[in-house]
């Protein structure tokens, strides 16, 4: 099954993680990058997620792919660089995903990689164009393009109704990150 999170409000990852959660819950093995997220921004998924797998005989595999992100926040980095990490970082979703290892496959800001042109359309569908019958593979990000929710099985938009952003209020640990 292909599941699409996106949407312009909070929830998307949360939403995947909640999905990792229950998958090894049930004993199944998961596999989770992160594009556009780096360990220059650690969030509180970093360190519970692979310790939460041992508890219950599932396993999870957790990366961050990303450089940061791209334009804003200080990032200093050449736009070259962030591609380079957005093509590696799909390149191993697709390893893991082929390798029989995983039940569960999520490729998080996988969205806003393709809206920003950090990996092109036509990987994205090859991607899906070969998962495999038992295998699940989460998309999540804002901006998922039509093609990529055409293919999804399962397709959940976040919207937003109110944030404290709104109200000039900074994100907070532990909620937003």
């Amino acid at each position: 099954m292909v599941m699409v999170f996106t949407g312009n409000g909070k929830g998307k990852t949360t939403a995947a993680i909640g999905q990792a959660i229950r998958a090894l819950g049930d004993g199944k093995r998961v596999f989770m990058t992160q594009f556009i997220k780096s360990h220059g921004y650690p969030s509180g998924e970093d360190e519970m997620l692979p310790e939460m797998a041992s508890k219950k005989g599932g396993y999870m595999h957790f990366e961050k792919g990303g450089l940061g992100f791209v334009g804003i926040l200080g990032d200093k980095l050449p736009f070259e660089d962030h591609c380079a990490a957005a093509v590696a970082t799909l390149a191993r979703a697709e390893k893991a995903m082929l390798s029989g290892e995983y039940d569960l496959v999520i490729l998080d800001e996988i969205n806003v990689a393709l809206d920003l042109k950090l990996i092109g359309l036509p990987a994205a569908l090859a991607f899906l164009d070969l998962v495999p019958p038992a295998v699940d593979v989460i998309f999540t990000g804002r901006y998922a393009h039509s093609e990529v929710l055409f293919r999804a099985d399962l397709s959940t938009r976040c919207d937003e109704l109110a944030h404290p952003y709104q109200n000039r209020v900074k994100a907070r640990k532990g909620v937003e990150y």
